[in-house]
């Protein structure tokens, strides 16, 4: 069932399922948290509690924001994470979401145990104009949004991944939801500025082989990870563009739950 948490300015959604260490799931732009809809039953098995939640602006959450930024998001997460009990958790963030994460894990890092940062926009790059352009574009229909999101999966599609796309459509076409995905796919270079060099915990930053959202995956991985000195490892899925938890969750599961095993350690299950 949705649960939803007002924060200033809007009400956010989220599930919660399972028992045991909080783990928090939180989407990339234009998504929503049903993303994990493949990953969740795999934590909660292991036994974690695990809360996905909806960005400002998308899914079952409230629109509209006055903003949509990345501190925005980190400030919704730690709210979430205090209505819960406090944590700390392990907040995975998916695409601009892991951005989110890494910002928390620097200014509330009571709140957080440890990252995973997957397909991550941590780093502050500038957009250059056609990619900005890019996103205007993209962004400005359902229709063309699902066909962008449909070409970064390079591997395996999930058996319900059509009905998950015609759903995800119908959310873009209520009002607000579109022009809140454009506004969160601005450039962020400020807000990340220097973050990933205050994270203190642990990370896992989780990237596609042939995620098309970089020019080379390999290397953007190196190059968040260097920016966490040494307090992180990296895995890549091979195969996977930029959704690995929907085109391998198997693979991307084991990743994260070795990950949990010594970060977050749960009381029953394989962990």
């Amino acid at each position: 069932m949705t649960d939803h948490l007002d924060v200033p300015g809007g009400r956010i959604a989220h599930d919660i399922t399972g028992e045991g260490p909080l783990v928090v799931l939180a989407p990339g732009m234009g998504d929503v948290r049903a993303t994990f809809r493949l990953l969740v039953p795999k934590l909660t098995e292991a036994g974690h509690r695990v809360a996905t939640v909806d960005l400002r602006g998308h899914g079952e959450s409230s629109v509209p924001f006055d903003s949509y930024g990345i501190a925005d998001g980190g400030r919704d997460l730690a709210a979430l994470i205090r209505h819960l009990g406090g944590g700390p958790a392990v907040v995975l963030g998916n695409s601009f979401s892991s951005g989110t994460a890494a910002w928390l894990a620097a200014t509330e890092p009571s709140l957080v145990s440890g990252i995973v940062l997957e397909a991550p926009f941590a780093r502050p790059v500038t957009m250059n104009a056609v990619t900005r352009q890019l996103v205007r574009v993209v962004l400005s229909s359902p229709a063309l949004w699902a066909m962008y999101y449909k070409s970064l999966l390079k591997g395996p599609k999930p058996a319900d991944f059509p009905a998950y796309v015609k759903a995800l459509k119908a959310n873009l076409r209520e009002r607000g939801r579109l022009a809140a995905a454009r506004t969160m796919g601005l450039d962020r270079k400020a807000e990340l500025s220097g973050v990933l060099a205050r994270v203190s915990q642990p990370a896992l930053v989780v990237m596609g082989a042939k995620d098309p959202d970089f020019p080379d995956p390999r290397a953007e991985a190196a190059l968040v990870a260097g920016e966490l000195a040494g307090r992180a490892e990296t895995v890549m899925i091979e195969g996977s563009g930029h959704y690995p938890h929907q085109e391998f969750p198997g693979e991307t599961a084991a990743a994260v739950l070795a990950f949990l095993g010594r970060v977050a350690p749960a009381t029953r299950g394989d962990v």
